[in-house]
């Protein structure tokens, strides 16, 4: 059964950190890329950062490039979002998801195998 399970998010002050975590089963990851979205309350879901798990290039949105990094751990095989200097826009909900590619990785519709979400909430 293909799985993808979100962890990590937290409530943390403005400035702070996180490492969002997303652990894959069911599937091999070396096949697909995977992707990183937000949902702000009242917004679309949007693509902020996408790894090809092929050849292992990174792509970010202009608003969290320097800020955040997406990385892989092969063994266990779980994807992360390294976030930094966080601030109160960043406050979402933030999911994972898998496609063929990151082409166009900011289209929500290109990807599938959703995870549950975690919540990111940048607050003092």
């Amino acid at each position: 059964q293909v799985q993808l399970v979100e962890s990590g998010g937290g409530l943390v002050q403005p400035g702070g950190s996180l490492r969002l975590s997303c652990t894959a089963s069911g599937f091999t990851l070396d096949y697909y890329a995977i992707g990183w979205f937000r949902q702000a309350p009242g917004k679309e879901r949007e693509g902020v950062s996408c790894i090809s798990l092929s050849d292992g290039s990174t792509y970010y949105i202009n608003s969290i490039r320097g800020r955040f990094t997406i990385s892989r751990d092969n063994a266990k095989n779980t994807i992360y979002l390294q976030m930094d200097s966080l601030n109160a826009e960043d406050t979402a909900v933030y999911y994972c998801a898998r496609a063929w590619g990151c082409a166009d990785f900011s289209l929500p519709h290109n990807f599938g195998s959703w995870g549950q979400g975690t919540q990111v909430t940048v607050s003092s």
